[in-house]
């Protein structure tokens, strides 16, 4: 009969082969997931130099940061080395001895100016000591032998070997200080005690002899 002639179904085509049945079935991966892992890959790819610039970066940052604390650091330290030690031990003396009334010839003497700001003068009557500051700013005059006179660099005030100005917008003359023969003779000058020209007279402005 032709149904015998029907030939049995393949067998090898109805079941799978053995190469493809071993292959497990791949997982599903969302869409989201592999564009994080493929966003991971490209930064991780391309990192490494990034990498060296952030990490230099970072460096900086931190050398600045230990810059800071260091200078924060170091200016309490001063502020304690000031508030232990007073200011005054860092401050010029206000009384100290120029020396003998020998040691001075008639006129001016000048060598004290730089580092006290005083000029020795000698008269007829004896030793004064006038205070180098100008009455009208605060500038230092300079003493003119040519002219014998004081004058002012700032703004031209003048005054006489006594002391008293002349000329210039100086309001008033210059001020002494105090000066005194101590045990030994020597002149001693108290810059911390001042006569303006109306104190002149004070024994202390000056010493006879």
């Amino acid at each position: 009969m032709s149904s015998a002639s029907v030939d049995a179904p393949n067998q090898s085509d109805a079941t799978p082969s053995k190469s493809s049945a071993s292959i497990p079935p791949q997982p599903l991966v969302p869409l989201r997931d592999r564009l994080l892992y493929s966003d991971k890959a490209r930064t991780q790819g391309a990192g490494t130099g990034e990498d060296r610039e952030l990490t230099g970066d970072v460096k900086n940052r931190r050398k600045l940061v230990w810059t800071m604390v260091f200078g924060f650091i170091g200016a309490m330290t001063l502020a304690s080395v000031k508030f232990f030690f007073p200011r005054v031990l860092f401050e010029p003396k206000t009384r100290f001895s120029i020396g003998f009334p020998g040691d001075f010839a008639m006129g001016v003497d000048t060598r004290y100016q730089a580092a006290y700001r005083i000029w020795v003068v000698r008269d007829a009557q004896g030793i004064f000591v006038l205070f180098a500051k100008c009455t009208h700013l605060g500038c230092t005059p300079d003493w003119k032998e040519t002219d014998h006179k004081f004058k002012c660099p700032c703004h031209g005030s003048g005054f006489d070997m006594e002391g008293v100005n002349f000329e210039g917008p100086a309001p008033r003359p210059l001020d002494r200080t105090m000066v005194e023969l101590d045990a030994s003779g020597q002149l001693i000058v108290d810059k911390a005690m001042l006569f303006p020209y109306e104190q002149w007279g004070d024994p202390r402005a000056r010493v006879n002899v």
